[in-house]
């Protein structure tokens, strides 16, 4: 059985079991990091030197950061699904996956999400979280232009390539910063809403991470 350590309310751990959710795999998810702790002690930082949650454990196997897990549960359980034996697609897939980590993520949980639920009202860099908020929607433009003629971002079912963005979405939707109209994001983003296992593991209250006077 595959085990994750991880706080159900990070965005990491999100994408490690939504994936791990939408491909039907047996699995124990153990609290870490955060309010939860243990990251710290020695038997985690025998798995994860960086002392940072998603940590996977595969009987055996054991691999950390989210996007690498990601692929991973891609790549051996879900060749026919999430994954693909096609070379080329599954380059498509990792692109978008990279995308993600370097032009999306950044934007909407280092800047925005940190600053808007982290950082108190009085503490904020107001200017740049809405340099932050209009780098993000000008970014989405270019997936917008990509959903026009497609479901899904590798298609016209839910692939690797959807994960990590999507994983991003419910905080883009729901944090408190204005955003331009992006009718096929905001159409993948509603499919992404209807699948249960989005709901169960993405769309989770984030309201405990909030400090005080944010």
């Amino acid at each position: 059985m595959l085990k994750v350590w991880g706080r159900a309310n990070s965005a990491n751990v999100q994408k490690v079991m939504w994936a791990i959710a939408e491909l039907g795999l047996p699995h124990e998810r153990i609290d870490a990091g955060g309010a939860f702790g243990k990251t710290d002690t020695p038997e985690y930082t025998a798995m994860n030197p960086n002392k940072l949650v998603p940590v996977l454990d595969d009987n055996g196997f054991v691999l950390w950061e989210s996007n690498a897990i990601v692929r991973y549960l891609c790549n051996a359980y879900g060749q026919n699904t999430l994954g693909s034996n096609d070379k080329q697609a599954f380059a498509r897939a990792d692109q978008w996956m990279e995308w993600n980590a370097t032009a999306i993520q950044p934007e909407i949980i280092a800047t925005l999400f940190w600053g808007l639920i982290r950082t108190p009202a009085a503490d904020r860099n107001v200017a740049g979280i809405e340099a932050s908020a209009k780098r993000a929607g000008e970014r989405f433009g270019l997936l917008d232009a990509h959903l026009k003629d497609r479901a899904y971002v590798g298609g016209e079912r839910l692939t690797m390539a959807d994960i990590p963005l999507g994983a991003m979405m419910f905080r883009y939707f729901t944090l408190p910063f204005s955003r331009p109209s992006l009718p096929n994001v905001e159409a993948w983003y509603g499919r992404l809403t209807e699948r249960a296992p989005y709901r169960e593991h993405v769309m989770v209250d984030y309201a405990s991470l909030k400090v005080p006077g944010a």
